[in-house]
Order: structure tokens, then sequence, then C-alpha cells
């Protein structure tokens, strides 16, 4: 009665009370923000903290339910939950695969592995192969060990040049019994560099490494061995036997370069291998801005589902049994999904791929259940569910890309207002529109994330979007049914290579300058925005001054008088980055990686931009690869830099550019700032190539700042040469030392440190490189002395200023849970 009572008191002309409030976008965007807050974090939590925080979520979400009590508090509320529940899932997912690292004991040991290729093969040109291993079982010295169940592993055709012994063909879903050696994924760390250990860390790949075999090896731990062809990964096995039929059909008895280079992008656009792409028309195809276009992309997975909806349609509605049991544009939604789902998966499901396809998905469940939401909660919805799959596809460039392009092609749909008509010319009209508006919102952050931006890229799009969405890429596919179509396909490919080829010639096709902060880079971003959106012009020209910081940006440099030295982390090489108030020079260039990859082209000349530098002078220590192998790249960078260096006459670097040679005495100033070279001898001439070693020849740099302090950059001499400087009394005192040939057992000697007295050491040199460097005996020399020795295995890029004597290094600077930290001793000869 009570309860009838009350409903009865209710007035009866009452409209409907206040409408609750709608909580999803709150969570969506508080889960976006929590996201983005435990990607930050330099440390992971225990386990158990995590799982706290999703109760506590949980718990206070509940407590409000219970209380009824809407308003501002609950879309506060809902914020808070979704930002704790997002944390914690991604902290937890992180905690439980980080417990499956390999153990520090495990690395530089053989182990004897067995396992089943779990990808489609690389072999590169010199032989070796590169492969992923599904761990089954792994045995040290006879006994059970536990490793990561996804190891990365080359297999190499020669041993440093010597032993050649051709790699066998391997194939996905193949068992293989084989001895390696294992690593922690470790990559260089730079300022603005491709973060290596994040790409493994979302591939979940917790180890690499490389096969042990020769006739010795093999008679001790056993040859390597296939056991069987299995069904596993038959994707993957589909995947390789096409790319190797296109790659094979495209390129046999053929010596046109560009043919050649054709065939990869076709074997790119079929099977999502870019590593089949070269780096010359990656280069290329960043310049015009059309790399989105050349591999497995969101566009094409959107274009491929919306042929697939198409057809699938127009054939369902042929039967009208299957109409009467489902709506024919229900079921060409749903089925355009699914095969755009197979066609991702198919192509390797990338980072782009799954991104678009989750996205789709989620669009296409809306509309199937009838709901009309607003574009910016289906944009969030898309955006949360994508990184709820992959959170760390937060910190690609590509996911950013992505979802402002979406965003910017929602917010400014001109279909919506009826602007443009039906026909053919307002369509075109309506591209060329919609091109422009893209082009321009996402100049910026293309500029924030890349430093550069292709003005070219509207005319180049204009006619690379339709040729290779339409044309190419269908081609290409058919291929798999009808062969010869791989061929029309690849002379569409080296026609477009023309016409891009053409618009890069243009003077400034791109644009590049230096990247700015992260707050400057945002402004620009919502400047380009406010610009393209269909708002009142006065309002559109505000974002204008919103975009300026981050295209008038130039890093800050030393004062007047004092340099800064910026270690970079490049390997087993060396290169270092001097910085005066107005003035750089790079005193070396780091190794050559492989065949067609140096330190040049993925280290320095990225960096170099990103930091808008300009060195006016090169100098080069020595012609030994690790100092001089990314040289070509990066005088092809600097065309009009000085170059100085011992390198011999005969060396391939001097028919690029003249090397004038660098001898004692010689020494100028900048800002300020004094340089003076103490060796090699003037008269000293450089010996031909391979008559003796280069590492006598050195070129040392001291480098002195107004008020003493000092830097001295020693390349790679010798005890010999170090106590001939002492003995010459050369001012060898200085605050930091680049330490002699990386930390090697035959240089840094006693007199010679008690010469430079430095206060800090820099070694050079790669993580477990073969060498052993830093020497065990040279470590225990500095730390006698009281001289802080810093590796780059353990810095990444090590940054030292002559204003204030502080060094710091990248790793701590920018440290995130997924990178790697290096136990702190130093390595030991790992021989064969």
């Amino acid at each position: 009665m009570r309860h009838a009572h009350a409903r009865t008191d209710r007035p009866a002309a009452a409209g409907p009370g206040p409408r609750a409030p709608w909580h999803l976008p709150a969570l969506l965007g508080g889960a976006l923000l929590g996201t983005a807050l435990q990607l930050q974090q330099p440390e992971l939590w225990p386990l158990a903290w995590y799982a706290g925080l999703c109760a506590l979520a949980l718990a206070g979400w509940l407590w409000n339910l219970r209380a009824g009590r809407p308003g501002v508090r609950w879309t506060a509320l809902a914020w808070l939950v979704g930002a704790l529940l997002a944390f914690a899932a991604c902290g937890a997912r992180s905690a439980v695969f980080s417990a499956q690292a390999l153990a520090p004991e495990l690395e530089g040991v053989d182990l004897r592995l067995s396992g089943v290729v779990a990808a489609m093969v690389q072999r590169s040109d010199s032989g070796d192969v590169r492969f992923r291993l599904a761990l089954e079982s792994a045995e040290r010295e006879g006994q059970p060990v536990a490793l990561p169940k996804l190891i990365e592993l080359t297999w190499y055709a020669s041993n440093h040049g010597h032993n050649e012994r051709p790699v066998p063909a391997i194939a996905a879903g193949e068992r293989w019994r084989l001895s390696a050696r294992l690593k922690a994924p470790h990559g260089t760390l730079n300022p603005h560099g491709f973060d290596v250990e994040l790409w493994m860390w979302q591939q979940g790949v917790q180890a690499s490494g490389y096969v042990r075999t020769s006739e010795r090896l093999d008679a001790r731990l056993g040859a390597p061995e296939r056991l069987a062809t299995t069904w596993q990964f038959p994707v993957e096995q589909l995947r390789q036997r096409v790319r190797d039929r296109i790659t094979g059909y495209l390129t046999q008895g053929v010596q046109d370069p560009a043919r050649l280079r054709a065939a990869g992008v076709v074997a790119a656009l079929v099977t999502g291998d870019q590593r089949a792409i070269e780096r010359s028309d990656w280069d290329l195809f960043r310049a015009t801005g059309v790399a989105h276009l050349m591999s497995i992309s969101g566009l094409h997975i959107t274009m491929f589902a919306w042929l697939a909806a198409l057809l699938l349609g127009m054939l369902w509605r042929r039967s009208a049994w299957l109409c009467l049991r489902y709506p024919a544009p229900s079921a060409a939604l749903l089925g355009g999904v699914v095969l755009a789902g197979a066609y991702a998966l198919f192509s390797g499901w990338g980072v782009p791929a799954e991104r678009t396809l989750l996205m789709l998905a989620t669009v296409a469940l809306l509309r199937l259940s009838g709901r009309e939401w607003p574009w910016p909660q289906v944009w969030l919805l898309a955006c949360a569910v994508v990184l709820a799959f992959d959170p760390w596809a937060m910190l690609q460039a590509g996911f950013w890309l992505s979802f402002v392009a979406v965003g910017v092609l929602f917010a400014t749909d001109m279909r919506a207002v009826g602007a443009y008509g039906t026909g053919a010319g307002a369509r075109f009209a309506l591209m060329l529109r919609e091109q422009a508006v893209l082009t321009l919102a996402l100049a910026p952050l293309t500029l924030a994330l890349f430093g550069q931006v292709s003005l070219v890229a509207l005319v180049a799009n204009l006619l690379a979007i339709p040729w290779v969405t339409v044309l190419v890429t269908p081609l290409a596919m058919l291929g798999v049914v009808f062969a010869p179509l791989w061929q029309a396909a690849a002379w569409c490919v080296q026609l477009l290579s023309l016409w891009l080829t053409w618009l890069a010639s243009w003077p400034l096709a791109q644009l590049t300058l230096a990247q700015a902060p992260l707050w400057a880079g945002a402004a620009a971003v919502l400047g380009a925005i406010v610009l393209v959106l269909r708002l009142p012009w006065p309002l559109r020209l505000l974002g204008l001054p919103l975009m300026l910081p981050a295209f008038w940006w130039q890093a800050p440099r030393p004062p007047p008088g004092q340099f800064e030295v910026l270690a970079v982390d490049v390997g087993q090489g060396q290169a270092v980055l001097v910085r005066t108030a107005g003035h750089s020079l790079l005193y070396d260039a780091g190794p050559r990686y492989g065949a067609f990859s140096d330190a040049g082209q993925r280290v320095l000349v990225p960096l170099l931009q990103a930091l808008g530098e300009r060195p006016q002078r090169v100098l080069l220590s020595h012609s030994d690869s690790d100092h001089v192998g990314g040289a070509a790249s990066v005088l092809a960078h600097l065309p009009r830099a000085q170059v100085l260096g011992s390198i011999p006459l005969d060396h391939p670097l001097q028919a690029l550019r003249a090397i004038a040679p660098c001898a004692a005495g010689q020494q100028w100033r900048w800002d300020g700032v004094r340089f003076a070279m103490l060796h090699p001898p003037a008269g000293d001439v450089a010996p031909a190539q391979g008559k003796s070693s280069t590492n006598a020849r050195s070129c040392v740099l001291h480098i002195e700042a107004e008020g003493g302090a000092s830097a001295l950059l020693t390349g790679d001499i010798e005890r010999a040469q170090e106590l001939a400087l002492v003995h010459a009394a050369a001012p060898l005192a200085a605050d930091l030392l680049l330490a002699p040939h990386h930390g090697s057992k035959t240089s840094s000697s006693a007199a010679f440190l008690d010469a430079v007295q430095p206060a800090v050491a820099l070694v050079q040199s790669g993580y477990r490189n073969r060498f052993g460097h830093p020497a065990a005996p040279v470590v225990q020399r500095y730390q006698e002395r009281g001289i802080t020795l810093v590796a780059s295995p353990r810095c990444g890029a090590a940054l030292w200023s002559s204003a204030s004597g502080e060094l710091r290094c990248e790793r701590e600077h920018a440290r995130r849970y997924w990178h790697h930290r290096p136990a702190d001793v130093a390595p030991q000869e790992e021989g064969e």
C-alpha cells in the first residue's frame, strides 16, 4: 500500500523526468587516458597492484550505481573508472608478459632448441635467413630450461665472412631442432629514434639470437635438423608460398633494377611483406607522401571490405530464400567485414590492418544493432576497441595518422550538408576536396611524428590512390589465381614510380624541419584541424597561430663558449655529434649493418633531421667499417660539409667526396670553442687499404670550452699511440673521454688515463658484442681511478654538456618498462 500510495501522489501531468546522462563516452575517454598513462610507466608494478586497482574501480562504480546519483559526479567517476580499468588491464598484461622474459644467465650460452617456424621466412641477398621459432622445448647441456615462447633467430650463411655454409631452405610450419645462442631484445636507443625494443614487445618476441653451426660445433652440439613439416601456422605457410611465387615469377632471369624493385612492391601489396620493398623505394614513397599505399594499410582493408560487401550483396539479392531469412544489406555488411578480416590475416595481421579491421567491425556491429550514434562517439569507441586489443598501438605513428584522418573526414563530411551533387564531376570535386583537407590536416601531425612532410603529397595521391587501390592491388591479388596479372601489376608499379620520381625532383618537394616538442606538435595538429573544419573563416584563421611554434621550432643550443657532445647509440661502432652555439661537427659515422643498411641512413640522418642539424664538418677518424660504414649516407645528406679524416686515397669514400687528411696541429674556433687535432703526426700518410692496421692513424680531437671544460675524442688509437701522445706532452687533460678503441684491452693504458684524468669516460659498443668490449682489465683501470665509465648498451645515447659537466643517458631519461636494462658487467668473449 505504501508503494501504491507513493505512485498516486506523483502528479499525473508531470512529463518524463530528467534524462539520465549517457556515461559510455566518459568511460571510453577515461580508457584512452588510462592507457596513455600506463604507457609512460618506467617500471612495472607487481601484478597484485594492478588487480587491486581493477577491483577498486569496479567497486566504486557498483557503489554509485546502487546509490543512484546521476549528475556531474557520475560523469567524473566514469572517467576515473575507465582510466583505472584500462591502466590496470594494460599493466597486468605487461606484468604477465614480462615474467616470461629470457633469464640473464641463459644469454650467450649454447642451447639446443626445438620448435616450429612461426612466420614467413626472410632471406637476404647475402644468403642469411631470419625466422621466428615457436619454441616447444629447450635444453642446456642436456638439462631442460625455460625460455620465452617466441624467439627471433638469424641463420648466417657465413661466420663474419669466413667458413661460408649456405643456409638450407626453411619454410613456415616446419619443425626444427638446432643449436643457438640467445640474448634479450636490445636495440639502439636515441632521441627521436626508432624503438626496436617496443616493436619486439608488440610482436611478442622476448629473445633473439643466431643459429650455431659448423663442423666442429655440429659434432659437439648436434647438427641442425628438419624434423617434420606440420600443419601449424597455415596462413604463414600460404603467405610464404605466394610471396616466393611472386618474386620467382617476376625476377627470374631479370636484370632490370626497376623491374626487380617493382616485384618487391607487388609482393608487399599481396602478402604484407614490407621488407620486400627496397629502401630507395621507401625513400621515394615517403618523399611524395604515398608510403601509406605501399603496404597493407587501412585504405586497402577498407577498400577490400567495400568491394567484398558490394559483391556479396549482389549475390545475396539473387536468392529470394536468403533474402527472406536475412536482409541483404546486413549480410553484405557482415560478410564484407569477415572477408576483410581474412585479407588482414593473410597479409600478416600488421598493426594498420588490425586497427582498421577492429574499427570496421565496431562500426558494423553498431549498424547491425540499429544504433545511431553521433560520429564522435563512434570514433571514440573504435579507438577504445583498438587499444583494448593492442594498447601499445598508441605509440605508433600509424595509430594517430589513421584516427586523426578518420576524425577529420567525419567532422568535415560535405555529403552530410549536401554541398556537392551526385554527378561524376561533383564526385571528383568532392574527392579533391577531401584529399586536400586530409593533406592540410595531417601535415602538422606528419611533421611532429617524422620531422618532414611532403609538399607534393596532394598531387601525388590524386593519381596514386586510385591507381594503387583500383588497379595495382586488384591485379596483384588476382595474380594468385592467374600469374600473368602479376606482370601487369609490376608494369603499373613501374609507371607509378616514374611519376613519383618526377614529382620528387621538384624543388622543395619535401619539407624537413626540426621535430618540435609534444606541446608544440599537439598545438599544430589542433590548429590544422580548426583550419579545415566547417567554421566561419575568422574562426578558422585562429588555427594559424597554433601551428607556428611547430614550424618555427629550433632545438636549444649550447650558449656561446660552450659545447655539447652527443655520443649516438649505433651499436658496435662510433658516431659523435658535437654542437656549439652556431656550428656542429660529426665525428665518425657508425657501422654498416648489412648490404643495404647502415648507421647513416637508419640512425644518423634521421637524428640530424630531427634536431635540425646540418654539420659544417665531418671528421672520419679512420677507415674501419664500424667508424665509416654509414659515411656514404651521411655525406649524401650533407653535400656542403667539409670532410676531414684518416682515409686512404684508394678508399671508396674518396670517390664520393675529397677528404682532407687530419693532422696534429690543425685547429679552429667555433663560437668561442677551441678544436685542436692531436694525432696523427703531420705528414704521416694513410696507407693503402689492407696494408696495415688503420687504428694507429686515428684522428684524435681535443675540444675545449671557455672556462676550461674539455672533451677528448680518440678513435681507435691503441697503447703505442697513447704513450706517444703522453711522451710528447700533448694537451690531453679532459673532463670527458671517448674511450679509445671502444674499451679494447689494447688501449686505455694506465699512463694515458693518468694524463687525461677524465671525470667521465664513454664506451660506444654493441650489446654482447663479439669483441668483449669493454674488456674487464680496462674496466678495472677506470674503476681504480674513480672514473665513471658509461657504456652505450646500458646508457643508450649519451649527452654531455661542457656548461654543467653532467651526463644524460637516453635509457634513463626516456625509460619505459619494455626497455631492456643490461646487467652492469663487462661482457665476456663469445668466441666462435
